[in-house]
């Protein structure tokens, strides 16, 4: 199965149900080496912001005293899928290794980065 890490709107259980039709199980982690900021996200058709509206995103800087708090979660492959069109434009699903030594998916801003 593969992992999931969310510091946003996924670890919501109202998203989970509408997303994956069920409340994921999921336990505290870190993201290493990035930081959060906050988005305006206008994607009107986007399942996340209906619109106009301020997300967390996060984006790699390399800096291992760097965390991000969130939740990791194991998906079915499908609902990977779903969670890919979830996400609005700007948001890319990358493979990272978090804080617990846990391989996951996580999306973030990657808009002008190479990263490992």
């Amino acid at each position: 199965m593969p992992l999931l890490f969310s510091y946003g709107t996924l670890r919501d259980e109202a998203v989970q149900r509408e997303t994956f039709g069920r409340v994921l199980e999921g336990e505290p982690d870190e993201l290493v080496g990035f930081e959060q900021r906050v988005v305006e996200v206008d994607d009107p058709g986007s399942a996340v912001t209906g619109g106009r509206a301020r997300h967390a995103i996060v984006r790699f800087n390399g800096d291992r005293g760097s965390r991000v708090s969130g939740m990791v979660f194991a998906l079915l492959e499908e609902e990977l899928d779903r969670a890919d069109a979830y996400e609005p434009a700007g948001y890319t699903r990358i493979a990272t290794t978090l804080a617990s030594g846990k391989r996951a998916w996580v999306y973030a801003d990657t808009s002008g980065l190479s990263f490992p």
